[in-house]
C-alpha cells in the first residue's frame, strides 16, 4: 500500500477572528482551546491518522513560527514550503504532491487545513482509513460534515441520494447560501458541509490539476525545479506567482469525475469566525463564553475574550467583544462573517493593525514596541536560550541596551562582554553588534532606539545563523 503523507495547510489568515488572527501571526498559530495551538492539534492528529512526518505549506514570513511550534511538540517534519505568496489551496496542494513524490516513487496525501478543529479524534482516524481505502481505487475523497445547523459561512456539497453511508459520489458543489437556503441544505438530509479536507494519491492530483487548470500545473511544477533548499525550509522559484488564486475545490473538485466524498460526523469546525469560537467552546447558564480577564454585569449571549486587560460589561446581549493589546473589536453576534470587511478596510487604509501584533515573533525570541515618540521607540526583546539575534548595524539610529532578566552577551565592534540584570550599554550608529543570549532562561531586554529613522528595515546583517535577509 502506498504511503500516506499528511500535508498541513498554514497559509491562511482567518481574518474573521481579527483582531486575534492577523497576517503575520494568524489563527493556526493562536491556541483557542487548551495549550495547543490549531497547527499543534492538527499535525498531532495527522500524525496518528497516518504515523508520517509531515509536509507543512506555509506563508514565508512564518516560517520560524510553523518551525518552532513543531519542535515544541516533539515533531519532525518531512518539508516546510514556503509559498512566495499564498496562492490558495490548489496551487499549495500541487507543491506538496511535488514534494511527496520527491521523497518516494508514488504516495497518497492527506490534506488538512491547519485551522480546524476536530472534537472526535478516533472518529476522524477511522474516517480517514476509510478514504484511504477509496484512493486506491483512483478516487479524489473530500470530506462532507453533516450539518448541525443553518450555516451561511460554508460551502456544501449535494449528495446524489440521501442517506447513504461511506464514500460515494457528489452530485454538485454549493457556494456558500443565504440564511433561507442554507436552512433548507441543513434540513434536506442531501447537503454536508464541505470541509475543504481531502485525501488522493498525490501523482493522480499532480494529473488532474494539469488536465483541468493547466496554468496552475505548469508554474508550480517549475517552481518546483526551479527552487531550493534552505536551512529548515524548501523555497520554490517566484515562478510559482505565476499560478493563479484558485481553490482545489474550483480547479479539480468541480470538474474531475474523480470526485468522491465520505460523509462525517467527528465534531469539524473550520473556527471560521467568532461565533463559530463560542459554539465550539460552549456557554454559560446566559449563553455567555468569557476568556480572560472579564467582569460581566447582566450579560448574555456574548463573547468576551480579553488578552491584555480588564473588560467589563454591562447590560448587554448577543455582541463580541474581543481585546488584544493594542485593538479591541465590537460587534453584533448577526455580524460576525462582517469582520472580514472591516479587516480590508483596515489593509486599505495603510494601517498595520491586519498585519501584526505589538509582539512580533522572530527565530531567536521575540519583540514588542512598548513607547513611541519622534525620533524615538522602546522594546521589549526576549531572546530564547542559546539563541542570538544577527551580526549587524544601523544606519540611522542608535540603540541603548538595559537588560531585565538574565545574562546577555553582547557584541559592539571588537569588543565582546556580558552585561547582567540591571547593567546597560550604549551602541552608536553605523557599529556592528549582536545580542546573544547566555544564560539558561529567557534574557528580557529594554532597548531604546534614538535616530531619524526607526524602520525595521534599517538593518545591515552580516552573519545570521538563521539565514535571513531581512529580519
Amino acid at each position: 500500500m502506498k504511503p500516506l503523507v499528511p500535508v498541513i495547510l498554514a497559509g491562511g489568515v482567518g481574518s474573521r477572528l481579527w483582531p486575534l488572527s492577523r497576517a503575520l501571526f494568524s489563527k493556526p498559530f493562536h491556541a483557542l482551546f487548551g495549550e495547543r495551538t490549531l497547527l499543534q492539534n492538527t499535525v498531532l492528529r495527522a500524525h496518528k491518522a497516518t504515523q508520517r512526518r509531515p509536509i507543512i505549506v506555509c506563508n514565508e514570513d512564518n516560517r520560524f513560527l510553523v518551525a518552532e511550534q513543531l519542535r515544541s511538540i516533539g515533531v519532525a517534519w518531512e518539508h516546510i514550503v514556503l509559498e512566495p505568496e499564498g496562492r490558495n489551496t490548489a496551487p499549495a496542494i500541487a507543491l506538496a504532491a511535488h514534494m511527496a513524490l520527491g521523497d518516494t516513487d508514488d504516495s497518497r496525501l492527506l490534506i488538512l487545513p491547519a485551522d480546524h478543529l476536530v472534537e472526535d479524534e478516533a472518529g476522524f482516524v477511522e474516517a480517514v482509513e476509510m478514504a484511504a481505502d477509496a484512493s486506491e481505487g483512483g478516487a479524489v475523497v473530500t470530506f462532507g460534515v453533516r450539518p448541525t445547523r443553518p450555516e451561511t459561512g460554508y460551502g456544501y456539497i449535494e449528495l446524489e441520494a440521501e442517506g447513504r453511508q461511506g464514500v460515494q459520489p457528489i452530485r454538485s458543489f454549493v457556494e456558500k447560501p443565504d440564511q433561507q437556503r442554507a436552512r433548507a441544505f441543513s434540513d434536506s438530509g442531501r447537503h454536508l458541509w464541505n470541509s475543504g479536507m481531502f485525501l488522493t494519491d498525490a501523482r493522480i492530483a499532480l494529473t488532474e490539476i494539469a488536465a483541468h487548470s493547466a496554468h496552475i500545473g505548469e508554474a508550480v511544477a517549475a517552481s518546483v525545479r526551479e527552487g531550493r533548499s534552505d536551512l529548515d525550509f524548501f523555497r520554490p522559484s517566484n515562478t510559482f506567482l505565476q499560478s493563479p488564486a484558485i481553490s482545489f475545490d474550483v480547479a479539480v473538485m468541480e470538474k474531475t469525475a474523480r470526485a468522491a466524498v465520505l460523509p462525517v460526523d467527528f465534531g469539524w469546525s473550520d473556527i471560521g469566525s467568532w461565533e463559530s469560537v463560542l459554539e465550539a467552546t460552549g456557554v454559560d447558564g446566559q449563553g455567555n463564553c468569557f476568556a480572560g480577564d472579564v467582569l460581566p454585569l447582566d450579560v448574555e449571549d456574548t463573547l468576551i475574550h480579553a488578552d491584555h486587560r480588564l473588560v467589563s460589561a454591562i447590560g448587554v446581549g448577543r455582541l463580541i467583544i474581543v481585546e488584544t493589546a493594542d485593538a479591541v473589536l465590537v460587534a453584533d453576534r448577526g455580524r460576525a462573517q462582517d469582520v472580514t470587511n472591516l479587516v480590508a478596510r483596515l489593509k486599505g487604509s495603510g494601517r498595520s493593525e491586519h498585519l501584526l501584533h505589538p509582539e512580533v515573533f522572530r527565530p531567536w525570541g521575540s519583540y514588542e514596541v512598548v513607547a513611541r515618540g519622534e525620533r524615538y521607540q522602546a522594546k521589549r526583546l526576549r531572546i530564547k536560550p542559546g539563541a542570538r539575534i544577527s551580526l549587524q548595524k544601523h544606519r540611522q539610529r542608535a540603540e541603548h541596551w538595559v537588560v531585565v532578566r538574565g545574562a546577555a552577551e553582547v557584541t559592539r565592534d571588537d569588543e565582546i562582554f556580558t552585561l547582567r540584570e540591571n547593567e546597560s550599554t550604549y551602541i552608536p550608529i553605523g557599529v556592528k553588534h549582536r545580542l546573544g543570549n547566555a544564560g539558561n532562561q529567557m534574557l528580557e531586554i529594554v532597548e531604546v532606539q534614538v535616530g531619524s529613522y526607526l524602520g525595521e528595515d534599517d538593518i545591515v546583517r552580516f552573519e545570521d545563523r538563521y539565514g535571513r535577509t531581512t529580519d
